[in-house]
């Protein structure tokens, strides 16, 4: 049986605003397997980030639970929350802007190691620095360059780099690939599954792309609206999904074949504001199966069966 590296219980996360509280996470529960992926899926202002960096304390969360290895983080002191660090770290999704554009590669890699005060001198933090450059693949060559005189693929293996330095067992890949092109893309995710395997990584794997997402996750989590609607292995959402928003979803990924014609689900209505959310079921506006009840009563992220996990009141019966 699959051992949980990370559980996730009744997050919030609410950030005031002047128009009122808004609902960013709100109740969401989760876990991750160690050493599996989990994407994290939906549309821009779901909330999928916030649920990232709540969950690394990045964004100190409303209420909930984060318990990793069998301890609710966030309960932790900051002095105590600074070494956890060393175990979670992120890859940020524009590999330019999360860089310092004015120090070099070796720099950039060396700085969480000199924060964490891991390695005792200068020549074991540069025997380091050069160990993580030659595992992200990125030629020693570059170790004096600066972030403007490299593209995005090696920006991107840097910010890998910096996470991979202090030897983590979990990192959340917020849109890592977003910003690359497609080719880049492919090389970056392929790097990424190598290095799962290579050091027993977990990961946490948020994007918008469901195809990308479909090819790296072991289980996808679709998110609307700050709460999780659709929880499942990767085959069983993209086989039968049951959530409706879910469907819609699938709907939209292009087929590149010229004489297969596929049936999109055109969502009518605006996506309601998270300031000031609706009872009942959040798609209530605009799901085509909607009845009284939607409207009336929120529907819990419930058991269907053989772990597959949806909040819809007619979904899997």
């Amino acid at each position: 049986m699959a051992e949980k590296l990370l559980e996730i219980n009744n997050l919030k996360k609410y950030f005031k605003t002047k128009k009122g509280m808004l609902h960013a996470i709100d109740n969401v529960s989760f876990y991750i397997n160690k050493g599996e992926t989990l994407g994290l899926v939906g549309e821009s202002g779901c909330g999928k980030s916030t649920t990232g960096r709540a969950i690394l304390r990045l964004h100190e969360p409303t209420s909930g639970q984060v318990i990793y290895n069998n301890e609710d983080i966030v309960k932790y002191s900051a002095k105590k929350m600074k070494d956890m660090r060393r175990k979670m770290q992120i890859v940020f999704q524009d590999p330019y802007s999360s860089l310092n554009p004015r120090i070099t590669v070796s720099e950039l890699i060396a700085e969480p190691l000199y924060v964490n005060k891991i390695y005792k001198n200068n020549r074991e933090i540069e025997a380091r620095v050069k160990e993580v450059m030659e595992t992200v693949g990125l030629e020693e060559r570059l170790i004096n360059a600066y972030p403007h005189e490299l593209d995005g693929g090696r920006r991107q293996r840097i910010g890998i780099a910096r996470a991979l330095a202090l030897k983590p067992e979990f990192i959340v890949l917020d849109e890592p690939v977003s910003a690359l092109d497609v080719c880049i893309q492919a090389q970056i995710l392929n790097l990424m599954n190598s290095l799962q395997k290579q050091f027993n990584l977990t990961y946490l794997f948020i994007s918008h792309n469901l195809s990308v997402v479909k090819h790296v996750s072991d289980r996808i989590a679709v998110m609307y609206l700050g709460k999780i609607v659709e929880l499942s292995d990767y085959k069983s959402i993209f086989k039968n999904p049951l959530h409706p928003y879910t469907q819609a979803l699938l709907s939209a990924i292009p087929i590149p074949k010229v004489d297969v014609e596929k049936e999109k689900i055109i969502l009518e209505g605006d996506v309601p504001s998270p300031v000031d959310p609706p009872d009942g079921c959040r798609f209530y506006g605009r799901c085509n199966c909607k009845r009284d009840i939607c409207k009336e009563s929120t529907p819990k992220l419930r058991n269907v069966g053989n772990e597959r996990y949806v909040a819809c009141h007619f979904a899997g019966k």
